[in-house]
């Protein structure tokens, strides 16, 4: 089944608001084997939003909106419908019993526009909102089922998985979408596409998506079958090209983010890591710290903007950034083993560097970092130049360092050169 999803709602159409709703029922609707081939935002306007009903009409037989179920004048959607429909609506009184319970119940009494949302177009079925007072509905139309939805996301996630998806679960037919992410770092779009090309194209069956994003980039398989065995099949082919192609580049095969794969390392070796940072800011540290159970590997770490702190915090001998410049391969390296040293952590990580935009300069240019990594057998550094504006530097440098852990796991301590 192919269906199409329709946000309503002005403010979606400025900066303030994003449309998370359609993501969220993407993913739902393709667990089922539900296939979304547009998404549509639509401001509050009657016009468009007939226009934009009527389109997706002819063209899928399943339309899911969500928003304008409001008891505004600008809440629009289930006027819309009912018109391009030709349905009456109709006032129904349980509704309209229950939006009043709930204002009883915080001494309110309901506002006479909120009469609105207990009017329903003839023959829809009624979905029942216990965290709202929009209920949803459910329209069958020749062929064609169309559900409109609450727009607060809180009320829409649980309305929709516990009347809407047993009601699309027996609708929907065996195919399923099978999906893989593989996840590289050290390489660009470009450069991914350009070895991993030659095997994908020989599935044109499998949908294959190569996207940049900061510090890595992203390659989406996706089949469409009612044959679990052919797609997992299918999807191993690939990946296993993809490895040979890749190399020690790939560090994600289920999408998971760099930081929960260093985690995973982390505690599967009972190692511990510590962090003095310049740059990033504590962004490394914050990186680590957002998964659950960060405390076992975890041990702690410092931000070291001024030379003063970087020498009074991680060690660093202050002749050092004298001679050699508080962004120096000398200084990281201090900086990774001062905090290792300081805090007793398996790992150190240093980084230091310029993010920008100002405090380049000709031999040192914005982008500018130093990372080094010391461990009990020693200690490894790495120099580059990220692209990019301050938030995109200092993410990348953050990337890099986590990295520089996984390489280190992945050659059991013995590291190849790392590549700039």
């Amino acid at each position: 089944m192919k269906a199409e999803i329709i946000a309503v709602g002005s403010e979606l159409l400025t900066p303030d608001r994003l449309d998370t709703n359609s993501l969220f029922l993407t993913e739902e609707l393709n667990k089922i084997g539900i296939e979304v081939l547009r998404k549509t935002v639509v401001g509050d306007n009657r016009d468009l939003l007939s226009e934009a009903f009527r389109d997706a009409l002819n063209r899928v037989p399943l339309i899911i909106s969500s928003g304008g179920l409001g008891p505004t004048e600008d809440d629009l959607t289930r006027e819309t419908v009912a018109d391009l429909l030709h349905r009456s609506l109709r006032r129904n009184d349980n509704i309209l019993r229950y939006i009043e319970g709930r204002f009883r119940a915080l001494n309110r009494e309901m506002p006479e526009v909120n009469v609105r949302q207990a009017m329903v177009p003839e023959g829809a079925e009624i979905l029942e909102n216990p965290r709202g007072t929009a209920p949803g509905l459910w329209l069958e139309d020749g062929g064609h089922f169309i559900v409109l939805l609450p727009g607060p996301p809180r009320e829409l996630k649980p309305l929709f998985r516990e009347q809407v998806l047993p009601r699309l679960e027996r609708l929907a037919s065996s195919t399923r979408m099978f999906h893989r992410e593989i996840r590289v770092t050290g390489l660009g779009e470009s450069h991914v596409e350009q070895r991993i090309m030659g095997i994908y194209k020989r599935f044109p069956e499998v949908n294959t998506t190569v996207l940049a994003a900061p510090g890595e980039t992203q390659v989406h398989l996706r089949i469409w079958t009612d044959d679990v065995e052919h797609a997992k099949k299918t999807l191993d082919e690939i990946v296993s090209g993809f490895e040979i192609a890749l190399t020690d580049r790939i560090f994600s095969q289920d999408g998971s983010p760099l930081e929960e794969v260093i985690a995973a390392e982390l505690t599967m070796h009972n190692a511990t890591i510590s962090a003095a940072e310049s740059c990033t800011g504590g962004l490394l540290a914050q990186r680590l710290t957002s998964i659950a159970g960060s405390s076992l590997y975890f041990l702690g770490g410092v931000v070291c903007y001024s030379n003063e702190l970087k020498t009074a915090w991680a060690g660093v001998p202050a002749e050092l950034i004298q001679a050699k410049g508080a962004v120096s391969a000398e200084v990281a390296v201090a900086l990774a083993e001062g905090i290792r040293r300081r805090v007793g952590s398996t790992f150190g990580v240093g980084i230091t560097g310029i993010a920008g935009p100002g405090g380049g300069t000709e031999e040192k240019p914005v982008g500018t970092v130093h990372i080094a990594l010391a461990h009990a057998g020693g200690v490894k550094e790495r120099g580059v130049r990220f692209p990019g504006d301050r938030e995109s530097i200092r993410f990348q440098a953050s990337q890099a360092a986590l990295d520089m852990v996984r390489i280190h796991f992945l050659y059991n301590g013995k590291q190849p050169s790392i590549r700039a």
